[in-house]
């Protein structure tokens, strides 16, 4: 007579029973059953991504659409976007247009101003799929067609505005929209209008001087 062999949670199935420990009923183990419905759901999973048997092959049910024209610096540019970049990651790394800073990359330092539309925008924390049809204005719009600066470019140099300068083209975005609502703004507006705006080098007195010589010549 062999001896009774005792069936143990989780191993082989009794014997004589039939099919997968999954069909031993109440005697199955639950990490056994967990560990099958694991399976099952890679399995299918893998199956839809390996063979696109999804039904709408195309854009996913509250997806966007990737391939986007954007329209920047008066050029319309056609880019491939993923769904949650940022217009900071499209300008620098897709059109290289690397003007624009990354500094904190949350909102809070503004190296990464852009104008849409005219107003500035921490394009750090502006998906471009958000922007549309807008138009957008970076550091590099604003060279004339001979290669130029810009008057308030200029004007940053020639009051000696920057210091390390990481922070200057966020600072001159912002200049540029005050100067186009304000044209000849007080020196409390423009300490206003550049709040947003900060400078590492504590360089504050350079820049609002930068900002009131802009308004004598814009």
């Amino acid at each position: 007579m062999k001896d009774p062999v005792q069936y143990v949670p989780g191993g082989p199935a009794e014997p004589g029973a039939t099919g997968s420990p999954l069909l031993t009923g109440a005697r199955a183990s639950r990490r056994a059953f967990i560990k099958g419905v694991i399976a099952s759901g890679a399995v299918a999973g893998s199956a839809g991504f390996l063979f696109g048997c999804s039904q709408n092959a195309g854009v996913p049910m509250g997806g966007v659409e990737r391939l986007v024209s954007l329209n920047v610096n008066g050029r319309v540019r056609r880019v491939d976007v993923l769904p949650w970049e940022t217009l900071a990651m499209t300008l620098r790394y897709k059109l290289s247009l690397t003007g624009t800073k990354l500094a904190c990359d949350r909102g809070e330092c503004g190296a990464c101003t852009v104008l849409v539309d005219g107003v500035p925008h921490y394009s750090c924390s502006t998906l471009t799929h958000s922007v549309g049809s807008r138009s957008v204005l970076t550091i590099e719009g604003l060279e004339g067609p001979d290669g130029r600066l810009h008057p308030i470019q200029q004007a940053f140099i020639d009051e000696l505005g920057p210091q390390c300068g990481f922070c200057t083209p966020g600072q001159i975005m912002s200049t540029v929209a005050l100067l186009q609502k304000n044209p000849r703004p007080t020196r409390d507006e423009a300490r206003r209008a550049l709040s947003g705006n900060l400078c590492r080098c504590g360089a504050y007195d350079h820049y609002l001087n930068s900002v009131m010589r802009a308004a004598e010549v814009v």
